[in-house]
């Protein structure tokens, strides 16, 4: 019986002589994509590209009422294609896939009712609140071959792929160290809607504090940049620097992943005097300073030199072109990919390491699955 891998594999191969190609390399037909919650505070990434074309939104679902009628959507989706219930409207819709930007406790449910219907999913980032939720959500993938992709902003940064390439190519030399700086001045500071603070700052619905929020990005990007390694141990160290604002969860988060041969320190924040989401690379020839999404600095052979990163090309330039591009079988996600499952279940390895960490005052060790 041909799985759906299988049919994917096969829409790859053939998707030349299959498929009408558009400018940016995909199919023309639109992907039927469903929306589960709209609480997230991320909801305008689908909300700025829904005119765009390659995708169409054929459902939302939203519990809470008062939500499902306010939001930012219902300027862009009919008002009949609105639901309270997720099954219903999956069922009504049929989409090809669904995007979630729910609380991230409740990913794991929506996967319970998306992966038995076959559907694929894309949460936004972290994939799951703990280990338990994250290996019931990869369990149902895997039964029913569903892709699970996971969505950060770094993803599509130019110049974290560069970091990628320049590594790779030894241009730096062995890696030591690793640092990742990621935040801002905190979630209430920088005006967070009061839909997405509510559970951003609750511990079971968001997990954590800065420390899920924020200390994801420096475990995906670290999870790729280590390869085949895999983390010894974690210790981390997690803060409250303004109980008054945030009594419930840690809003700064120092996370130290030992690997066999580096370290690497990630710091999540919600106290920066800034936002930020920049990375520093250490190696025995030199490094590597990725400042920005598309500028960055790096010594070698002794001489520092900055530039722009290459652009990224269609559809490794975005979350929704890359979406529709996997769905569709037109590219296939190897366990290495920042969004791919294997890559996240390690991340959420190390976050909830981490939290345990703090809690315990050790270092945790990791243990292969």
């Amino acid at each position: 019986m041909r799985t759906k891998m299988m049919a994917r594999r096969m829409m790859a191969w053939c998707a030349c002589a299959m498929i009408a190609l558009s400018v940016n390399g995909q199919s023309e037909e639109p992907l039927r994509i469903a929306v589960a919650g709209v609480s997230h505070g991320h909801l305008w990434e689908v909300i700025r590209r829904v005119d765009r074309g390659d995708f169409r939104i054929v459902g939302v679902a939203e519990e809470n009422d008062s939500l499902r009628t306010h939001n930012g959507l219902r300027e862009k989706v009919a008002p009949e294609l609105f639901y309270k219930d997720l099954g219903e409207m999956l069922d009504q819709t049929r989409p090809e896939a669904v995007v979630v930007y729910e609380p991230i406790y409740d990913h794991l449910r929506v996967v319970e009712e998306c992966a038995p219907r076959g559907i694929d999913v894309m949460v936004e980032k972290p994939l799951a609140v703990n280990n338990e939720h994250a290996e019931r959500m990869a369990d149902l993938a895997r039964k029913n071959n569903i892709l699970l992709l996971t969505n950060y902003e770094t993803t599509w940064y130019d110049t974290n792929h560069e970091a990628f390439r320049l590594v790779k190519e030894g241009k730096i030399g062995k890696i030591h160290r690793v640092e990742v700086y990621d935040g801002h001045q905190g979630p209430f500071e920088i005006k967070c809607g009061k839909e997405f603070t509510d559970w951003l700052t609750d511990p079971v619905l968001n997990g954590g504090g800065a420390v899920i929020d924020f200390g994801c990005y420096g475990a995906n990007l670290a999870t790729r940049l280590m390869g085949d390694e895999r983390p010894l141990s974690v210790y981390a160290v997690l803060r409250q620097n303004k109980p008054d604002t945030y009594p419930k969860v840690d809003d700064d988060a120092t996370i130290i992943v030992n690997y066999p041969s580096a370290i690497v320190q990630i710091m999540g924040s919600w106290c920066w005097p800034m936002g930020r989401k920049d990375m520093h690379i250490y190696g025995d020839k030199g490094y590597i300073y990725q400042d920005t999404p598309t500028e960055m600095r790096v010594l070698e052979s002794g001489k520092e030199r900055k530039y722009s990163a290459p652009a990224l090309s269609a559809p490794y330039n975005d979350s929704f072109y890359f979406l529709k591009a996997a769905v569709r079988g037109e590219i296939e996600v190897p366990d290495t990919d920042l969004s791919s499952l294997e890559n996240n279940l390690w991340v959420v390895r190390i976050l909830d390491a981490a939290i345990r960490s703090a809690k315990e005052k050790v270092p945790v060790a990791i243990d292969e699955p």
